[in-house]
């Protein structure tokens, strides 16, 4: 994979190249871009897909600057500021900080696409994301914490994956999730200070600020979602200008494991008709 420098640290990405329409996927907490491997082969032929790898746990090279929502918001600019990525489709999974982008940002996005996603009040999300702030806040709680989801027949409990998929993600993707914390403290560290750093009212401001993008939005979300509430699905198609709501059945928060080929089909329709 590629890697660009950028302020608050060096990350890697995904490029499929092209001169289709540009999208960029973002992922959630402790993934990193091979939650889209499902995704990526049914745009690729006629999109340029970007999947960067953000500071969330399972990225392999420690930031420059801790990492914090706010800062993850400014590498997320910075990435299609130097990459000069125009008219892009936002697409992010799980975790809330394209919200934000699209709030403050809006002049190199053409679209912006929110799946099953931290919105509102609901942050940090469900069991797994209070998990992760009681370990970040426990004195050596995070490595425990991966020692644990790194026990192959815990992962699918309420407290793992379990929460986050109705099908099983196999084992050498998350093995891939968990490396970086596993063997690297300054990944463990980095993880740490996101989790400790997160602003109560982040999404809150942020949801005020989407009724300033009028542009056109597709919200995703999981009928059978446990973190994200259903109707947060809805408030948030409501709050934007242009926003437009379709519901994924059979599927929890991480639609891109669970329903991959229905998201494809909406998120071409989507692309192609805006």
């Amino acid at each position: 994979m590629p890697e660009i420098e950028l302020t608050a640290g060096t990350i890697s990405y995904g490029d499929t190249g092209g001169e289709g329409p540009v999208v960029v996927l973002l992922h959630g907490l402790v993934h990193d871009a091979t939650v889209w491997r499902k995704v990526v082969p049914g745009l690729r032929d006629d999109h340029r897909v970007l999947t960067p790898t953000l500071p969330y746990g399972a990225h392999r090279t420690p930031m420059a600057v801790p990492p914090t929502p706010d800062v993850v918001i400014d590498l997320v600019v910075e990435f299609l500021d130097r990459l000069d990525l125009r008219e892009v489709t936002l697409v992010e999974s799980d975790c809330g900080r394209a919200q934000t982008v699209a709030a403050r940002h809006p002049e190199r996005l053409a679209r912006l696409v929110l799946m099953s996603c931290e919105a509102f009040d609901n942050y940090p999300p469900g069991l797994p994301g209070k998990m992760i702030g009681v370990a970040a806040r426990t004195p050596g709680g995070i490595g425990l914490m991966i020692r644990v989801l790194g026990l192959r027949p815990l992962r699918r409990l309420p407290l793992g994956l379990g929460s986050l998929t109705k099908h099983p993600v196999p084992d050498e993707i998350v093995d891939g999730w968990l490396r970086p914390l596993r063997t690297d403290p300054a990944i463990r560290a980095d993880l740490r200070h996101y989790a400790t750093h997160i602003r109560r009212t982040e999404l809150l401001e942020a949801a005020e600020g989407l009724g300033r993008f009028d542009k056109p939005a597709l919200v995703v979300w999981a009928e059978d979602d446990l973190m994200m509430p259903r109707e947060h699905g809805a408030r948030l198609a409501r709050l934007l200008p242009q926003g437009r709501l379709e519901e994924i059945g059979d599927s929890r928060t991480l639609i891109a494991e669970d329903q991959p080929e229905r998201l494809v089909a909406l998120l071409r329709e989507f692309i192609g008709a805006a």
